[in-house]
């Protein structure tokens, strides 16, 4: 069954783990390390999003709300809509951190920084 978008609704989380996330204007900014699940809402909590670095050295890890990531089969790549700048600016931290407390706290200041509407209670 497609999304909204034509998207199928269903994706088996191999494909999206190392998946690129690119700007709207095509330019890398990251890839997708991990994705944090919540298992009593059967929801996604966030995506990780890592980036900068080098050879793993540096890298931060981003909490970033499903919501805000668009597959574009075309870049075969997800597609956000903000700039390098602001998702340096954005929550970041270590995976261990960010999943803390059952990733609350991240996801709670991933949907605030990203004006993405909650849909918890």
């Amino acid at each position: 069954m497609p999304t909204a978008t034509g998207h199928t609704a269903a994706i088996r989380a191999k494909k999206v783990l190392g998946a690129a996330v690119k700007d709207r204007s095509g330019t890398k900014i990251g890839e997708i390390e991990d994705i944090v699940l919540d298992k009593q809402s059967n929801n996604i909590l966030f995506a990780v999003v890592s980036f900068g670095g080098f050879l793993g050295i540096g890298e931060k890890f981003h909490p970033i709300p499903w919501a805000a990531l668009d597959y574009v089969p075309e870049e075969d790549a997800y597609v956000v809509d903000y700039t390098k700048e602001k998702l340096e600016a954005a929550p970041a931290d270590t995976i261990d951190e960010l999943v803390k407390n059952d990733g609350q706290l991240y996801r709670d200041k991933s949907y605030d920084y990203y004006g993405v509407t909650r849909t918890w209670q």
